[in-house]
């Protein structure tokens, strides 16, 4: 059976709640570190989805129970596609790639909460993320060439955050870096001893549930549109269209008749109907997998 989440889904390898305007879905298989397996990589992307489209919710956090935040990729997983055909590996790679990228266009602003061993795979969920906050814990590696494979799918996402200069040391070299170097090179926003991590990632939810919502879903859009492409006319016509639109707009109007008449717009404030408050992020989950009550 799975088990019965706060948002009224049943997952086997998730937890999943909805609160104060925040979905926070823990990756919660602790036992084996929180590695992926073929119906966790399902299950995420059908958590995400919903989370999506439910209007309650203005941000998301990955999080993970246990004492890694992900391993990688399920040994036994491993083991199966070491023996299974060059189609069935490229069907399986396929449903990998649509999770990195399920998170990637995200509507929503997604932040990843990072304790412990963040491996291959745990990395690139990592880089897919908006936003890293990590524990002074954490420690990342591209282990994929130490086992004859490469960092393909999730290699998009992570050359993006940490550039090629980094990405040529790490790929090639495998090593394992701390959270030190994971912030030097980009991969996490910010640091913080463990026991600050949820104080923290608060911290940015009550910064993002002061932004519009309808805002941060074009932004996210803008940049993407914006990312590797060159400064000519057709992006300054582009970038003309998308300010237009949302200034027009009925969250673009609300915005500057509030800023005009000093008050806060209906997102922010008193006026907001959702809005995090302290702790919206609960503790990590006991090393079980049984159901676990988190503090609000």
């Amino acid at each position: 059976m799975g088990k019965q989440n706060n948002t009224g889904s049943e997952y086997h390898n998730l937890l999943v709640e909805a609160r104060n305007g925040v979905g926070i879905v823990w990756l919660n298989r602790p036992e084996l570190r929180n590695a992926l397996n073929a119906d966790m990589v399902r299950e995420l992307k059908a958590a995400l989805r919903a989370l999506e489209q439910d209007d309650s919710v203005r941000a998301i956090v990955l999080a993970a129970a246990g004492e890694a935040f992900c391993a990688g990729a399920d040994l036994n997983g491993m083991k199966a596609m070491a023996q299974a055909s060059r189609a069935q590996n490229l069907a399986s790679a396929r449903e990998s790639a649509a999770l990195w990228q399920c998170i990637d266009r995200l509507r929503k602003p997604i932040i990843a909460r990072v304790h412990g061993a963040a491996i291959a795979g745990g990395m690139g969920l990592v880089a897919a993320c908006d936003m890293a906050i990590a524990s002074t814990d954490a420690s990342f590696s591209l282990s994929e060439t130490r086992l004859g494979l490469l960092p393909a799918t999730v290699g998009p996402y992570v050359l993006r955050a940490i550039g090629m200069r980094a990405m040529r040391r790490y790929a090639l070299s495998a090593e394992r870096f701390n959270a030190a170097e994971a912030y030097r090179i980009g991969l996490v926003h910010d640091l913080c001893p463990p026991e600050e991590l949820d104080g923290r990632i608060n911290d940015l939810l009550g910064a993002l549930m002061d932004c519009a919502p309808g805002a941060i879903s074009a932004c996210k859009a803008l940049l993407r549109a914006l990312d590797g492409r060159a400064i000519d006319d057709a992006l300054m016509e582009d970038t003309a269209h998308r300010i237009a639109d949302i200034r027009a707009s009925a969250e673009g109007r609300e915005g500057i008749q509030s800023f005009l008449e000093r008050r806060d717009p209906w997102w922010r404030g008193e006026a907001a109907l959702t809005r995090t408050s302290p702790r919206a992020t609960p503790r990590p989950a006991k090393k079980t997998r049984a159901t676990r009550k988190t503090k609000a």
